[in-house]
């Protein structure tokens, strides 16, 4: 699962931990300059819970078929109302059906991370495409399903009723409920490392997870992401940065590639675990980017 050894620097391990101490949270780090192979790790090797990270994967997989012809780009395609899981993001605030085509279903998935929209584009595809395609990568460790087949048994392990009001539900479920839901636990649910997804971002900005118009698709809509205050909050402008975040209950987390003006680019991933469950951790969601920007000035110099 893991990638092959790089050419590697001594971690700032001390000044990271000491950001996510700071932060109140757990982290994880691994940061990989993509043309020479130097790499930052903290905690890297640590099974992880890559929540909306995981749609990366399928992005791939759409810009794989549509670039060998297997899919039509401008098909149109129906989300209907049944299919959509609520929350009010893209698709999934509407309250009609909505056509789209499938580059904007992708579009959706990855820029608003879309969780209806990501269904819909996994089943075109084809889940067991996604997994041969990570296979041969050698990144077994993404999941890979819908968000039912994922993340579904969390109502029935919280005693939810999903079809009644699930807000006035949790306000009877107490944190610790929340904090054991095997959907949390890398021992438990399906789960991958910082490094193998930063050796996905790799093949990808190199060219080598795909055709070179597959790979580039999937840069162009990683660069449409709308969330800016993880990641890209940490980098001044002329510094590019393409991600993609996730989020759930106590989890948040980015992974990307940051590219300088000098043309050096970088795959980071970044994933924290916080002690609050509160929806609102401006310090959580600034460590991501900030242990991130420590970790490039780190292989910069």
């Amino acid at each position: 699962m893991n990638a092959p050894p790089h050419p590697s620097k001594a971690a700032p391990a001390e000044p990271i931990a000491t950001l996510f101490q700071d932060a109140g949270v757990d982290g994880y780090v691994h940061v990989r300059d993509v043309d020479s192979g130097a790499e930052v790790s903290y905690r890297a090797d640590a099974p992880v819970i890559l929540a909306s990270v995981r749609k990366i994967a399928i992005a791939l997989e759409y810009a794989r078929q549509a670039a060998a012809g297997v899919l039509d780009r401008g098909g149109r395609h129906t989300v209907s109302v049944a299919e959509k899981e609520g929350g009010g993001i893209g698709t999934d605030g509407c309250l009609d059906d909505v056509v789209l085509a499938a580059r904007d279903l992708a579009y959706f998935m990855m820029a608003m991370s879309d969780n209806a929209a990501t269904d819909k584009l996994l089943s075109l595809v084809g889940a067991d495409h996604v997994r041969a395609t990570l296979a041969r990568l050698g990144r077994t460790g993404f999941p890979v399903g819908s968000g039912q087949e994922l993340y579904g048994g969390e109502w029935d392990e919280l005693g939810i009723d999903p079809d009644a009001d699930i807000d006035t539900q949790l306000e009877h479920v107490t944190d610790d409920q929340i904090r054991a839901l095997s959907v949390l636990d890398p021992q438990r649910a399906q789960s991958s490392t910082p490094r193998e997804v930063t050796g996905l971002l790799t093949a990808i900005w190199r060219d080598e997870a795909g055709s070179g118009e597959a790979c580039a698709e999937v840069r162009e809509l990683m660069s449409h992401q709308l969330s800016t205050h993880r990641l890209l909050a940490a980098f001044e402008d002329g510094i590019e940065v393409a991600a993609k975040n996730g989020f759930m209950w106590n989890l948040r987390n980015e992974a990307g590639v940051v590219t300088y003006p000098d043309g050096r680019r970088y795959a980071v991933a970044v994933f924290a675990r916080t002690h609050s469950l509160a929806t609102r951790q401006p310090k959580a969601d600034a460590v991501i980017g900030n242990a991130a920007r420590t970790a490039i000035e780190f292989l910069r110099r």
